[in-house]
């Protein structure tokens, strides 16, 4: 799907995996308290993804995931026992919470100035079920629900009932008035929380941490986020990415034209320059797997959510010491609910780092959404296909010869084998996919990016002003030649200069309408004229 880093070559670092408990490093933020006894309303129910996957099994060897990932090799994955990210912390505006869907639950997570820690809720007050998502951060930096002013500390416990008597009992002490609080940490200036918020799981951080990649948190290294909303099932994200043939073809025209490799025998290329792609999956088992690529790079993929690596050459034994150019990719792919998914993406690079200071974020989230745009329809029309042919019949349904397929197909049996070909979603889910939108729905930018990018948010206010007053300056220059006619403007050349300004003014202005159009909530995508 983002194949950026194509082009850039850099040798492959070396990453460490999760720890395990004895060996885990420092997180950036403790784990979150869960509240006294909430109250839990909603119950957890595992319901199956309408998308089934079956294929040739992948070698299994022993887990290099620490000592209890071993003991669950050949079990079960539990859904529930993992680390899910929500968001960039760029991109979290600590005067607001802020609502997202993960695995069919609906938390809100919010900024917590007493502690100077994020923390995460479910989304509904206690009192009538409504969004805290829509709340705001009291005067006080306490959690308030707007639509009865019930106000939450960072445990979960409600503090503050305003319809309750001063005098009267102490109601907002019940546990019937707790929200739960999940355990929440910052890693890789991503939020992450854990989808238990049970006594027991106060103190997941000590036995369980989510993925790191040092080289986000290397200084030698600049990273651009992004996050995108995805009308599309988490194991069709996963597989997209993991698919590295489709570039030039779904991504014609958004990208530079790559290389072609050697392949002896051929007598038939194409314009797009694809070819086979050699790679070698290794160290499958529960916790994932790791694809070594004919000596171009790796990508490794820790389940559920992370997939990260370079498709650029190793760096050789007996280099010199001094630190090679590198590029990463790094995806995170969370299960939304049947039929959706969200990527939340880091590039950290260690070239080009003097860009950042003159590139704002919003720049490269332009390219970045088109490539996303390219192959949403297929994507979502391909999830309705596989979902006709069955949940068992994945394998029977599609073609898969070429070793170019072999990270889609170890996916595929990681899914089978430890999922049975299910996401185990935390709330009840509607076990069938939305109905498809117009194109238009269906790859709208704003609400699905926008809104969720503070880059882009900023970007798009600041062009909209502009946009009114270019409008504004045409017709006061219009005016302003109307008034002054005989007097001020008195030549015929004053008269074509002013003139001039009002239609570069009113051209400029529907310029960039469209721009703002095109890159902020809706273009377009048609593959036949690529």
């Amino acid at each position: 799907m983002d194949s950026l880093s194509l082009l850039v070559p850099r040798a492959r670092p070396s990453l460490p995996l999760p720890l395990p408990l004895r060996a885990a490093a420092p997180a950036t933020s403790s784990a979150r308290a869960a509240a006294p006894a909430p109250r839990r309303w909603r119950q957890r129910a595992r319901l199956s993804s309408p998308v089934s996957a079956v294929a040739a099994e992948a070698p299994s060897v022993p887990s290099p995931f620490g000592g209890e990932e071993k003991e669950k090799e050949e079990g079960q994955f539990d859904w529930l026992d993992q680390w899910y990210p929500l968001a960039p912390v760029c991109d979290l505006d600590p005067g607001a919470p802020h609502g997202k869907t993960v695995l069919g639950l609906r938390v809100v997570a919010w900024y917590d100035r007493a502690v100077d820690e994020w923390r995460v809720f479910d989304d509904a007050c206690p009192h009538r079920l409504a969004p805290l998502s829509e709340g705001r951060i009291d005067d006080k930096g306490r959690l308030q629900c707007v639509y009865h002013g019930w106000c939450f500390d960072g445990r979960g416990a409600c503090q503050f009932i305003p319809q309750a008597p001063a005098l009267g009992p102490p109601v907002h002490k019940n546990s019937k008035a707790c929200v739960a609080s999940y355990p929440s940490v910052v890693r890789n200036n991503i939020l992450w929380f854990y989808p238990r918020a049970d006594e027991e799981h106060r103190d997941v951080l000590q036995r369980k941490r989510p993925p790191f990649i040092p080289e986000i948190d290397d200084p030698s290294f600049v990273t651009v986020y992004g996050v995108r909303d995805l009308p599309y099932g988490y194991d069709v994200l996963v597989e997209n990415l993991m698919d590295p043939a489709h570039v030039p073809y779904a991504h014609k025209g958004l990208m530079g034209k790559l290389r072609k490799k050697e392949d002896p025998g051929r007598v038939e290329f194409d314009i797009e320059g694809g070819g086979p792609v050699k790679m070698k999956i290794e160290e499958a088992n529960i916790a994932g797997f790791l694809s070594e690529q004919d000596n171009s790079g790796y990508f490794r993929y820790v389940a559920p959510c992370t997939f990260y690596g370079s498709p650029l050459p190793k760096e050789e034994k007996g280099e010199k010491k001094k630190k090679p150019p590198q590029f990463m990719l790094v995806f995170m792919c969370v299960p939304v609910s049947p039929g959706k998914s969200r990527v939340i993406w880091a590039f950290p690079r260690n070239v080009g780092v003097w860009l950042d200071k003159v590139i704002p974020r919003w720049y490269y989230h332009i390219g970045q959404n088109a490539i996303l745009d390219s192959d949403i329809y297929l994507l979502h029309i391909e999830e309705r296909n596989f979902a006709a042919a069955g949940v068992e019949n994945w394998q029977k349904a599609v073609y898969v010869p070429t070793s170019s397929d072999n990270m889609v197909i170890a996916f595929r049996n990681w899914f089978r084998k430890h999922c049975k070909s299910q996401v185990g979603w935390a709330a009840p889910t509607i076990g069938q996919l939305p109905e498809t939108p117009t194109k238009d729905k269906l790859m709208e930018r704003y609400w699905s990016h926008v809104a969720q990018c503070r880059s882009c948010s900023a970007a798009l206010k600041t062009m909209k002003a502009l946009e009114v007053a270019l409008q504004v300056a045409s017709v006061a220059v219009v005016g302003f030649l109307a008034v002054a006619k005989g007097t001020l403007v008195t030549s015929v050349v004053q008269r074509a200069a002013v003139v001039s300004l009002a239609v570069l003014c009113f051209a400029a202005s529907r310029w960039l309408a469209s721009f703002i159009e095109k890159n902020f909530y809706f273009q377009d995508y048609v593959h036949a004229y690529k």
